[in-house]
C-alpha cells in the first residue's frame, strides 16, 4: 500500500545534521516505494498561536501565514515525521510553535496514523532527547488514531561534521524504508 509521507524538519540550520539524518529517512521511504514530502520551517512565516480555539469550530487557523498549508499537508499525510535539534533538553522553538498552530486538525477526519521523530543533540546521554520525546507525546496523545512509532537519535553530534558516519544516519535510512 503506497503512503504518503510528510517530513517536516524545524531546524532554523540550513543544511544540518538533523537535515542529513531526515534526508535518509526520505531516502529509504522512497527506496520502498513510497511518496515523501519534506517540508523546512526555516524560510516559512508561522506564527504563534493566539489560543482563540476558533479554529475547533471552523477547522481553519485565523492567523493568515505558512502554517495552514503545512497543516493541510498534515491532515492529508499517512505518516508524520517530525525533525528537530535538541535545545535545552527540548524540541526547537519551531517544531513548538508548528505543533500549536496544528490545533485545526484535533476536530478534523486526519488520515495520519504513524508519527516518527528524528533528533539530533550535542549530549550523548541516552536520555537527551526524553524533554523531546515527552513534548510530542502529549501533542500525540490528543489525536485518538495516532501513536509514536519510532525515534532516531542522533546524539553526541556537537558540530556538523559529526554526523558523517553517524549510526544515526542508517537508523533513519532502515527506519524509512520501514514506514
Amino acid at each position: 500500500m503506497l503512503r504518503n509521507v510528510l517530513i517536516i524538519s524545524t531546524s532554523p540550520n540550513k543544511g544540518g545534521s538533523s537535515a542529513k539524518i531526515a534526508k535518509e529517512f526520505a531516502r529509504g521511504v522512497t527506496d520502498a516505494g513510497n511518496n515523501v514530502e519534506v517540508v523546512t520551517l526555516r524560510d516559512k512565516e508561522i506564527n504563534f498561536c493566539k489560543g482563540c480555539l476558533a479554529c475547533q469550530k471552523t477547522q481553519k487557523c485565523v492567523i493568515r501565514d505558512d502554517a495552514n498549508e503545512i497543516v493541510e499537508k498534515m491532515k492529508f499525510s499517512d505518516v508524520i515525521v517530525w525533525v528537530t535539534p535538541v535545545y535545552y533538553y527540548n524540541m526547537s522553538g519551531q517544531m513548538k510553535t508548528m505543533i500549536d498552530r496544528s490545533n485545526p486538525l484535533y476536530t478534523s477526519d486526519y488520515l495520519f496514523k504513524d508519527i516518527y521523530l528524528i533528533v539530533t543533540a550535542a549530549d550523548s546521554n541516552i536520555n537527551a532527547a526524553d524533554g523531546t520525546i515527552n513534548g510530542l507525546m502529549g501533542w500525540i496523545s490528543c489525536y485518538e488514531k495516532a501513536e509514536l512509532k519510532g525515534v532516531v537519535k542522533g546524539l553526541g553530534i556537537e558540530r556538523p561534521s559529526d554526523i558523517e558516519g553517524h549510526k544515526a544516519l542508517i537508523e533513519a535510512y532502515e527506519m524509512g524504508k520501514n514506514v
